[in-house]
């Protein structure tokens, strides 16, 4: 008996051993991957083991549908070495409310919004795509605001037929905002000289004059009145109401319902068990983003590699949307 215990431990124990020495080696092939070349090799070699699993798998009957938007609205977004996808997946939920239109059982949306908001344009697209749900299928689409519902976060709740907030959230921010980095002086102190050749006054921005911020204070400007009208039309409210409380600032949920932004202050169990309620449908379906077993084993491992200096500035950066104009509450940064 204890001979055979002594070998299931041994086999452990070499199991283990196994499994420590994979880890070990792709911590440290991983970490001397730092030119585009090799993690590019490292990519396309593992590309087939490395998949994302977006199974579209409805209930049998009458279901309502759960729509997830968590996180930064922005382009379908992929992170790191191994291309591990992560956060908000821009792509992949438009296509889950296609496939929510194709479906007769499908009998209504619940957009679950727990977003800071995002870039002008996927966060413009989502709102798009959820009123395109409405007017072909004539179905409802009930809001419900967790964490944040916050610029873009709340633009696209502007498409819901009723919107309930938890009694904590964070939302309004009902703005534009588009920002960079003046990396002059870091360039300096590194000894980088920066200089552009150009066909025209403004076509480097890197040097922002009072012309070039003017230029792009009539892009934001356009954006905003573009979202007052969004709102305007959401809520039912005058153009002049909008902008009047449309000054970037964010809202508590009673703050919020006191101004008209929303419908209701609820829990969540108590607005999905009104929606059923009023839909008469009581079954609840989410696609579910499975990652395969390589996928989830390579996003932990990713998860211990440290990161270079070049790769933080890089994020930094992406996080940033440097240039690029945002329904973004930066509040909740």
């Amino acid at each position: 008996m204890l001979q055979k215990w002594g070998l299931e431990m041994n086999k452990k124990q070499i199991g283990g051993l196994v499994i420590a020495a994979i880890l070990f080696i792709m911590v440290g092939v991983s970490s001397v991957l730092t030119n585009t070349w090799s993690e590019k090799i490292l990519k396309e070699s593992m590309g087939e083991l490395l998949t994302e699993v977006d199974g579209f798998n409805p209930p049998s009957g009458d279901y309502i549908a759960i729509v997830t938007v968590q996180g930064t609205i922005q382009e379908q977004t992929e992170t790191g070495v191994f291309d591990v996808p992560v956060g908000y997946q821009h792509i992949t939920t438009l296509d889950y409310i296609d496939n929510l239109m194709d479906d007769s059982d499908n009998k209504g949306i619940l957009l679950y919004v727990d977003s800071p908001g995002g870039t002008v344009y996927e966060s413009e697209e989502l709102y798009l795509k959820l009123k395109e749900y409405k007017e072909e299928t004539g179905r409802p689409i009930w809001d419900y605001m967790a964490h944040y519902a916050a610029s873009g976060g709340y633009m696209i709740s502007m498409a819901a037929d009723k919107i309930y907030a938890n009694p904590n959230t964070t939302t309004g921010s009902i703005g534009v905002i588009m920002s960079g980095f003046d990396m002059t002086g870091l360039y300096e102190k590194l000894g980088i000289r920066y200089f552009s050749i150009t066909s025209g006054e403004y076509k480097d921005s890197s040097k922002m004059t009072e012309e070039q911020i003017a230029i792009y204070q009539e892009q934001v400007d356009e954006y905003y009145n573009k979202f007052v009208g969004i709102v305007s039309e959401g809520r039912g409210m005058e153009d002049a109401a909008v902008r009047a409380i449309a000054d970037g600032r964010v809202y508590t949920a009673s703050q919020a319902l006191e101004k008209g932004l929303i419908d209701e202050i609820s829990l969540y169990e108590d607005m999905t068990a009104a929606m059923s309620s009023e839909l008469g449908v009581y079954q609840f379906y989410e696609q579910e983003r499975e990652l395969d077993f390589f996928t989830s084993l390579f996003a932990k491992i990713e998860s211990v590699i440290p990161k270079s200096e070049a790769q933080i500035l890089k994020e930094t950066a992406a996080e940033m949307e440097s240039g690029v104009p945002m329904y973004y509450a930066e509040q909740l940064r």
